[in-house]
């Protein structure tokens, strides 16, 4: 009987955890490394398209976005950061497919030298 009680207990537990997680939210991070020729006007153009294309995604539910200002040295010439969140993975999905993202894309291309993209569900 102790036995099913605690297996019973691990299984509550495992089924409230996932559930937190499926329901916490999504974050898209999202670093920039502009390639040396972009001009200040291209780069703060891809910035006022992002946050356009935050605003044009339904699934979004917030953005933060700024440059690098860390005196560490550690970021390997990534000098903007986008964080992008939603209310749960299913809100990503929605985002990376859409049409407004890929007119993003198409215009970010030509001037990116890298990115880095990190997502995680809020704890």
């Amino acid at each position: 009987m102790k036995a099913a009680l605690f297996a019973l207990a691990i299984l509550f537990s495992a089924m409230t955890t996932l559930a937190t997680a499926a329901d916490a939210p999504y974050r898209h991070v999202v670093f920039f490394k502009f390639k040396d020729s972009a001009t200040p006007a291209e780069v703060q153009g891809i910035e006022k398209a992002f946050i356009e294309l935050a605003k044009k995604v339904d699934t979004v539910t917030a953005f933060e976005w700024g440059t690098n200002v860390s005196p560490e040295g550690l970021n390997d010439g990534f000098t903007h950061c986008f964080l992008v969140t939603f209310k749960n993975k299913a809100g990503l999905d929605v985002y990376l497919p859409h049409p407004e993202h890929a007119a993003f894309v198409t215009k970010l291309k030509p001037l990116l030298d890298k990115v880095c993209v990190v997502d995680f569900v809020a704890k």
